[in-house]
């Protein structure tokens, strides 16, 4: 493996709690790589699965999702339908020959900053292992 590669993972968190829990890891200086790169999205449920495939298909080694927790979703159900359609992400990835370990959904509330920066290496790492994204110009 290339000793210069550096995975890139897309990263969408919910606005009321992961994109927080992100936060709260800076705040407390809890260290996670930075070529996790953040979107704020309303809500998980929110996210077409479509947005998931296009960052993969124009190159992003990974992308990761993070809500909130079952039953604490500002949205009511809005992580229940980001579960729904990470099933189906699963599927499209198959179809497109892509390891399934590229996309990751995770719930992280507020409060769990040293959680968000344990997922968000262990994302990374995964993806060291695999390599680049074959679709990567």
């Amino acid at each position: 493996m290339n000793e210069t590669y550096e995975p890139v993972v897309v990263t969408f968190c919910c606005n009321w709690c992961s994109y927080a829990g992100a936060d709260a890891a800076g705040t407390a200086k809890v260290q996670y790589p930075s070529n996790v790169h953040i979107v704020r999205v309303m809500c998980s449920g929110m996210l077409h699965p479509n947005i998931v495939i296009d960052a993969l298909s124009k190159g992003a080694d990974g992308v990761l999702v993070c809500g909130c927790h079952p039953g604490d979703c500002h949205y009511q159900e809005g992580n229940l339908k980001a579960e729904k359609r990470g099933e189906a992400i699963g599927l499209i990835l198959e179809d497109l020959g892509l390891e399934p370990e590229r996309f990751r959904l995770e719930w992280v509330s507020a409060s769990e900053g040293t959680r968000f920066a344990r997922i968000a290496t262990e994302m990374v790492e995964t993806l060291r292992e695999l390599g680049p994204n074959p679709f990567r110009s």
